[in-house]
């Protein structure tokens, strides 16, 4: 069940963005009640005026590439994995390719599977990297999430995404040992056609669908490598909340120390198809040669798809050449609740 490429690849580039502006989640619970018994996050990110999961995706790839130190028209593949594209019918890669000056002789595709869409195209990249098909090619996974108003999701539903040049083990600053997914028909979390919100199956969307579905791809993915939670400096886990990936992780043996290198879902929320990448670079941002990384992201519909790193001696000095995740998480401007009804158009003029 583990998947392996036929030659070993791994990340030469990585990057992150997140939006300047914050909603608290009690400006949310100070209009539609609540929070009686605590907030599932303690603020969560918001696109600018000027922003989309487009330029989100660009910026995340400038610094990737920055990281990589390789020039943007070595890609041969750009994959852009989100759940709120900007346009319905028009693909966001061929505009991030050529922003980043990676047109016309590349590939550019959009990827979907709710939030783990990111790593579904990550997964692709490094199939097609070990195929020795191409040398290069970048992946990224970014949201701006939408909640219902006055629904749970709109204290969670953030913004951010990050993206990932995948390439040969030779250059990588962390090769991937293997990955592994696991996917079911579980109905937790979708968005009809001409629907403006999702609809969710309320605690339905931790069990069967969260719980069962990451712990199920980690527990593989370790055993079939031979490896226990002990072996890893650092675990990711998608994070739809503050609670859910602390939960999993304990139940698969890890600590919160193990856990907390990639967690950052209390102070920008769920950035969906961005959450699990997102915190697999601060872990990068944090990690030393030899640290062993375990990332498992979730989609709901549902699936989990499970990969083991290494980093390597390069982490040392390409981390530095790109703003750390870190940064933009601590630049933050709060806003109220009549500015993030504005920024994110929820008030329909006609």
């Amino acid at each position: 069940m583990i998947m392996r490429p036929s030659r070993e690849v791994g990340i030469v580039g990585y990057g992150a963005y997140v939006p300047l502006y914050r909603l608290p989640a009690e400006e949310v619970g100070r209009i539609w009640g609540g929070g009686q018994a605590g907030y599932p996050v303690r603020e969560k990110s918001v696109p600018g005026l000027d922003e989309d999961t487009t330029t989100m995706a660009i910026e995340a790839a400038r610094n990737a590439l920055r990281r990589a130190g390789i020039g943007a028209e070595e890609l041969r593949a750009v994959w852009i994995g989100t759940e709120s594209k900007t346009y319905a019918v028009k693909p966001t890669g061929t505009i991030v390719a050529e922003a980043l000056g990676a047109t016309p002789h590349t590939q550019a595709a959009d990827w979907e599977f709710a939030c783990k869409a990111g790593t579904e195209a990550l997964q692709a990249a490094m199939g097609l990297v070990g195929s020795e098909m191409v040398r290069y090619a970048l992946i990224a996974g970014v949201d701006a999430a939408q909640g219902r108003p006055g629904d749970a999701l709109e204290f969670t539903a953030g913004a951010g995404g990050a993206a990932y040049i995948i390439g040969p083990r030779e250059e990588s600053l962390a090769y991937c040992e293997g990955s592994l997914s696991y996917v079911t028909d579980t109905p937790d979390f979708f968005r009809r056609a001409h629907e403006r919100y999702p609809s969710h199956g309320g605690r339905f969307t931790g069990e069967p669908a969260y719980f069962r579905h990451i712990q199920s791809a980690a527990a593989q993915l370790m055993e079939e490598l031979g490896r226990k939670p002990a072996d890893y400096a650092a675990c990711v886990l998608h994070q739809p909340n503050s609670k859910f990936p602390l939960r999993a992780g304990k139940a698969l043996g890890f600590t919160s120390e193990q856990l907390s290198a990639g967690m950052l879902v209390s102070e920008i929320g769920n950035c969906y198809a961005g959450s699990s990448l997102i915190g697999l670079s601060a872990a990068l941002d944090r990690a030393r040669p030899g640290d062993r990384i375990l990332l498992v992201s979730f989609g709901s519909g549902a699936g989990s798809d499970a990969f083991s790193f290494v980093v390597t001696e390069a982490i040392e000095e390409r981390r530095h050449r790109a703003p750390l995740t870190r940064d933009y998480v601590r630049r933050r401007q709060p806003i109220d609740y009549g500015t993030y009804v504005r920024y994110r158009q929820k008030l329909r003029m006609h």
